[in-house]
């Protein structure tokens, strides 16, 4: 899969531009805020109808403009595929494909697979559980719509019980009834959610620490685990032993929206006990395995999008991972960093296509 152009129209910092890309290898240089990770962000966009760095839609429209307009075309399995998107102030988002507007957006994730590397990355270390759960749904969303729709209609029952516990407390009162048939909905969907977390790391972990191994020249040992209280009991259960709490609560504490991933380095938390360096080559090769186990399950080469990464890694990790992506497994790529000079002489080694855009 290649993308072969890029419009922007008030996205961002762009008034309006437009990019022409290599097969194989672009790279955006240039200052620090002139709007390279900007790029990468649209590219972003068009895979998943949304910024990977800013959640609030209508802040990514251009200051004091009222819209903008994302528009990319593709080489897809030898069809050409053109992507839209668009938001207006005060109006619904906008997904495209080949003219048509898509009714659910969930059902273009995983249509054009993408990785992306970023700084913004460290999130998944420092922040909560939240975060790293939606690394596991991201990964698995792109190749299984049917866990993506349960994802979606559990997070809509679990709104809808934690609404229910918030309006016994206003009004003094509690029907058990209710709270039943919202723990065997939340059952239905969780259990099966759950059942595919668990089998997606038996099989990613392994092609993680293969990842690690690679970057980090095999001289740590490094995990990650799957937390879950559904591991001791089932889910229904689980909601009717915290039913006391949740009414104290006002909000439902227990389930697969709990759930977490312990990232370890020599079986201690990284969080803790990684240098930065383990902790950058950590987050490199949970995105390569990203990127590995989406291209397994799709068919599909993802697009990779590297942003800043001699932010992340050292120049001779940076020539690791370029040389790793310098075979025939991985597509296209796209590459942010402030120095050209560097960024041209690395990319050059390759032997690869590549094109260069200064920003």
């Amino acid at each position: 899969m290649i993308l072969k152009t890029l419009s922007v129209l008030n996205y961002k910092n762009f008034d309006s531009r437009s990019f022409k890309f290599d097969s194989k290898i672009n790279c955006f240089v240039g200052k620090n805020g002139v709007g390279k990770t900007n790029v990468l962000d649209a590219i972003y966009h068009l895979s998943f109808g949304k910024s990977y760095f800013n959640p609030v839609a209508t802040q990514n429209i251009k200051h004091q403009q009222e819209f903008f307009v994302v528009d990319g075309e593709y080489s897809k399995l030898d069809r050409s595929e053109k992507i839209v998107v668009s938001l207006k102030k005060g109006q619904k988002k906008i997904i495209k494909r080949n003219g048509k507007a898509y009714d659910k957006f969930s059902d273009h994730i995983g249509f054009l697979p993408l990785v992306i590397i970023s700084p913004a990355d460290r999130d998944l270390i420092i922040e909560g559980s939240d975060t790293r759960r939606k690394f596991i749904d991201s990964v698995i969303s792109q190749s299984d719509k049917n866990y993506l729709d349960n994802l979606i209609k559990y997070n809509k029952v679990l709104a809808q019980r934690n609404s229910l516990l918030k309006y016994f407390a206003a009004n003094n009162t509690y029907n058990n009834d209710s709270v039943l048939v919202y723990n065997e909905q939340l059952d239905s969907l969780g259990t099966p959610i759950f059942n595919k977390r668990n089998a997606f790391l038996k099989e990613f972990i392994p092609i993680f620490k293969e990842r690690y191994q690679t970057i980090s020249s095999g001289s740590e040992e490094v995990n990650l685990t799957y937390k879950s209280d559904l591991f001791a009991t089932g889910l229904k259960e689980l909601l009717q032993h915290a039913i006391n709490k949740d009414k104290v609560l006002q909000y439902t504490s227990v389930g697969i929206h709990k759930d977490d991933l312990n990232f370890q380095i020599k079986e201690h938390p990284i969080k803790k006990f990684g240098s930065q360096g383990q902790q950058k080559s950590f987050l490199v090769a949970l995105k390569l395995a990203q990127f590995d186990f989406i291209k397994a399950q799709s068919g599909v080469t993802p697009i990779l999008l590297l942003d800043d990464i001699f932010d992340k890694l050292d120049e001779q990790r940076v020539e690791q991972l370029i040389g790793l992506v310098n075979d025939e497994n991985f597509g296209q790529l796209f590459i942010s960093d402030t120095h050209a000079k560097r960024t041209e002489s690395i990319v050059n080694n390759t032997n690869q296509s590549y094109e260069m855009f200064k920003l």
